[in-house]
């Protein structure tokens, strides 16, 4: 378990951080084998990088965000045009984290089988 604790500095906070942390690392806020499948899925296509931020791993392609995991699962840029076709899948949901709906964001929940895939992100 991971408490946040305010000291009075960013180093003092690590070190009171690793203390309390099992092991002395911080948990990670995304399930990295969704990760992997995801960079897997994109590492080949142009302008592909990475970035931590929202508390998850957003991932890029030529710059702009097509999706990111992080402790609700997976987030996918549908864009505008396909927001209310996506939701109308069974484990497709609005992403909410900020309290109101971001359109054009999605969460994908796991499926039956092994949970969501990174598929059609063209």
């Amino acid at each position: 378990m991971c408490v946040a604790v305010y000291g009075p500095c960013r180093g003092e906070q690590r070190r009171i951080m690793e203390k309390i942390t099992p092991l002395g690392k911080a948990s990670m806020a995304y399930d990295e084998r969704l990760a992997q499948r995801v960079r897997e899925e994109l590492a080949d296509r142009p302008g592909y990088a990475e970035k931590k931020m929202f508390g998850g791993l957003c991932f890029l392609l030529r710059g702009n965000m097509c999706c990111g995991v992080g402790k609700d699962g997976l987030m996918v840029r549908v864009g505008p045009d396909q927001y209310e076709s996506a939701l109308a899948d069974d484990h497709v949901r609005q992403m909410d984290f900020t309290g109101r709906p971001m359109k054009g964001f999605v969460f994908v929940d796991p499926g039956p089988q092994d949970g969501p895939g990174p598929e059609n992100l063209d």
